[in-house]
């Protein structure tokens, strides 16, 4: 009699581990009984009767789902491939099961379909140059229609943008003309300086009797170091008026 009531325990026992269910702390359990969902279960041991409950576990974790190469056309009719990052993690885990089949494989084709139609939104030149926005709106749209399975986005990031060969050296002619196009506005503004300087130094030399004869005096004295220099007077108006005058006062006097 004791051998049986012994057996009976330790098949009650195992009958009795047999249908615990461990959900780990990062994990919610989504709880079935006849097939009607009955809650979700907090990380624990919990008891799940065979044949009558079922429970499915999910990962609450946050995920990264790799979208692959897209072919995309921008708004301007510019063919690209881009591939883009997700990060994303189940808020409502009975949403996540009772809403969509598989979250991971619709938030994957999701991704795929809103980051071509977003690029198809915005030129090349905007894609290029305001990712960060571009990324943001991915993350709106995909957030808001996967609000209804219970799956919270935390961001996108936008990898890479292959552009065809051609493009590629059509932007490089076009950033080469750009950078002598900024050149020549910069040797232009040089010369316009320089011809205001040379202006106003011509201006305060003729104002100041004597001072281009000085000026002329150290530029002849500059060039004199060197004995290969062959040096070709250039006699001052200034000069050339003092002689005038000079010859005009004295014929008045005779």
């Amino acid at each position: 009699m004791e051998s049986f009531i012994t057996w009976l325990l330790i098949v009650g026992v195992i009958v009795f581990l047999s249908f615990l269910r461990q959900v780990n702390q990062y994990q919610r359990g989504v709880m079935f009984t006849m097939g009607r969902y009955t809650g979700t279960k907090n990380p624990g041991w919990r008891l799940v009767v065979p044949v009558f409950q079922s429970m499915k576990k999910v990962d609450i974790r946050v995920k990264a789902v790799d979208v692959p190469n897209q072919e995309a056309i921008t708004k301007d009719n510019v063919s690209c491939q881009i591939n883009a990052v997700i990060y994303y993690k189940v808020s409502d885990a009975a949403k996540a099961i009772i809403e969509v089949e598989n979250f991971y494989y619709a938030v994957s084709q999701l991704a795929q379909t809103t980051m071509r139609n977003v690029v198809g939104e915005v030129s090349l030149d905007e894609l290029l140059s305001q990712r960060d926005e571009v990324s943001d709106r991915i993350k709106v749209v995909v957030d808001r229609l996967t609000d209804p399975w219970g799956i919270k986005v935390d961001s996108v990031e936008l990898k890479d943008i292959v552009l065809p060969e051609n493009m590629k050296r059509t932007m490089a002619k076009q950033a080469e003309a750009e950078r002598e196009k900024r050149a020549v506005i910069i040797n232009s503004e040089g010369e316009v300086i320089a011809a205001g300087n040379l202006a106003k130094a011509g201006e305060i030399l003729s104002k100041v009797p004597g001072a281009l004869h000085l000026r002329t005096l150290n530029t002849i004295n500059d060039i004199s170091s060197d004995e290969s220099n062959t040096v070709i007077f250039a006699t001052p108006v200034e000069i050339l008026r003092a002689l005038d005058g000079f010859n005009k006062k004295k014929n008045e006097e005779k």
